[in-house]
């Protein structure tokens, strides 16, 4: 699969009208009136989102105006193979979400910086390893005992008997 920039271009369109329209909504809540002291707190976030959609609607419609006025066949925005590295950085920032949730900050960050430097950085496997349990007990030095903010451990705490 292709993105074409009509498609890139329609999609981001649809996400930014829907974030004025999540805007208004708020705004309604909270009141978009003035009163006798002032604007009530959802006036700017109403106008805000007003402006949004306007601008969204003005992007969607430039962008089927210029795609039905191609003639040659349109470079593509973004072609597969970019995708495809974009998917593979996405999911393993995903994983990496979870495992932190999960695991821990520690064993999660382990696991993605020896994953990255392996499979994307093209180290070897224990080189990668190396700098991953490095970076996290790094982590661990600079933000558990110099700056003495804790970070989630998750089930490795009771483990090591830390705090």
């Amino acid at each position: 699969m292709t993105v074409r920039r009509f498609h890139a271009e329609a999609a981001t369109a649809a996400a930014t009208g829907i974030l004025g329209l999540i805007a208004i909504y708020g705004a309604a809540e909270l009141g978009f009136g003035w009163e006798d002291h002032g604007p009530q707190a959802g006036y700017f976030p109403f106008y805000v989102g007003l402006l949004l959609i306007g601008a969204s609607l003005w992007n969607l419609i430039r962008a089927f105006v210029a795609y039905r006025a191609a003639t040659a066949e349109e470079e593509p925005f973004l072609p597969r193979e970019q995708l495809m590295r974009i998917c593979k950085f996405s999911a393993a920032l995903l994983i990496f979400v979870a495992a932190t949730l999960m695991l821990g900050i520690y064993v999660g960050t382990a696991g993605y910086i020896t994953w990255s430097a392996w499979r994307q950085g093209g180290y070897r496997l224990p080189v990668s390893l190396g700098i991953g349990l490095g970076f996290s007990v790094a982590l661990y030095l600079i933000f558990e005992t110099l700056f003495r903010i804790p970070l989630l451990k998750g089930p490795i705490e009771p483990l090591l008997g830390i705090y």
